[in-house]
């Protein structure tokens, strides 16, 4: 056996001790009845509701996105191809970058194969491009924005989580006349904040700083047309690239950067997450052009996401159920240790049918595991009562709620 094989099965044992190894759950997606799943088992299948999921506005099992897909398919065939350098570039990506840049009200914009791409790519592309770059990372960024600063040679200063004061301390103390990047995310996806965006924005226009804004987590759902929280506050003109996911709210799949055009087009000739990966299909374009274009006019949909989001809210509160603070549309229940966490996302989909999935270190800080809850347009009252009765019977109720 290989040094590194005995390496990974002693850090395997010692993850599984520590009741964080992470197992697949076998989830069929039924997309008439979404988010109603089907899950077997030993020859036995059962029905599962799903309350983690980040399809959050079901659009990945809507007739507007599975129709677009399937005529695309017919027309253009299941994949892209290659590269869109080397095998062209189909109008659906023209069509889909400059419907992604009218939406967040920038001159450009260019589509990617995953959002961890996207934030990868983009990142260690522009951090290449000048010397003695100074980067502001907030402390909880995504990996994917991690993994692309550290790509590059970069001073990387991480400032406290959505802490104005001390990112204007940094910023006050870095060279006065090095390029700066401040990055950040608008909806924080596991405790369920929101930036300071018009704080954050000021400061960079006061010390000269490019902003870098992932809005993942809010595309499609918050602000004008689903334009992300950027919009809603009435900043997104201020920010200097805006970053999302056709994958989460779209319900399609691919990630995004919109800028202006200098920008944008520099790094569709430099970027090689960009460059050396073969385009997305014209399949999964399609539906996310449809989708973005439907949403962009779905007022409806939107507000009857928040609406579920804050019932959920107010029904764990008044059963006495650990619910974490928060003010978007996630909905995390502390549960406080690894091992208890897997235990009781275990217990809910065996003895319940419930799927909420378990949140441990490293994704989170060890002692606030949790359960994410992402309630839906679709998850009906008589869902939360199943829910929330099942949660009383595993967690327990009277529980002290989390700050």
């Amino acid at each position: 056996m290989h040094a590194f094989d005995a390496h990974c099965r002693a850090a395997l044992a010692e993850i599984k001790a520590q009741g964080r190894y992470r197992q697949f759950t076998p989830l069929a997606r039924e997309a008439a009845r979404f988010p109603r799943y089907r899950m077997t088992r030993d020859g036995v299948e059962r029905e599962v509701i799903v309350w983690s999921s980040n399809d959050y506005l079901g659009m990945g099992c809507s007739p507007v996105t599975i129709e677009a897909a399937c005529a695309a398919a017919r027309e253009m065939g299941a994949g892209a191809g290659g590269t869109r350098n080397i095998s062209g570039t189909s109008p659906l990506h023209e069509a889909l970058e400059a419907e992604l840049a009218d939406l967040h009200g920038k001159e450009a914009g260019l589509v990617f194969t995953s959002g961890f791409v996207s934030n990868q790519a983009a990142l260690a592309g522009m951090l290449a491009a000048l010397p003695g770059w100074q980067v502001f990372s907030d402390a909880k960024n995504h990996a994917s924005m991690i993994a692309g600063i550290k790509a590059a040679k970069a001073s990387v200063h991480i400032f406290a989580h959505n802490d104005v004061a001390d990112l204007e301390a940094r910023l006050a103390a870095a060279p006065a006349g090095a390029p700066k990047l401040i990055a950040f995310e608008s909806v924080y996806s596991m405790d369920g904040d929101i930036a300071p965006i018009a704080a954050i924005a000021a400061l960079a226009e006061r010390f000269g700083a490019f902003t870098y804004l992932d809005e993942v987590h809010a595309v499609g759902m918050y602000g004008p047309q689903g334009a992300g929280v950027a919009a809603r506050d009435g900043v997104a003109g201020r920010i200097d690239i805006i970053e999302g996911t056709l994958a989460k709210a779209f319900g399609a799949h691919g990630g995004y950067i919109t800028g202006r055009a200098e920008v944008i087009d520099f790094l569709r000739s430099t970027a090689g997450g960009f460059i050396f990966t073969t385009a997305l299909p014209p399949p999964v374009v399609a539906a996310a052009l449809a989708s973005v274009r439907h949403l962009r006019g779905d007022d409806a949909r939107r507000a009857r996401h928040f609406e579920r989001a804050e019932t959920l809210k107010r029904r764990l509160d008044a059963a006495g159920l650990p619910r974490m603070a928060s003010v978007s549309h996630i909905v995390p229940v502390l549960i406080g240790d690894a091992a208890r966490c897997r235990e009781v996302s275990r217990r809910l989909l065996e003895e319940f049918g419930i799927y909420a999935t378990p949140i441990n270190y490293p994704t989170v800080a060890r002692g606030t595991e949790r359960l994410r809850l992402t309630p839906g347009p679709f998850h009906s009252d008589a869902m939360m009562d199943a829910l929330i009765a099942a949660l009383g019977a595993v967690v327990g109720s009277g529980a002290a709620r989390a700050a």
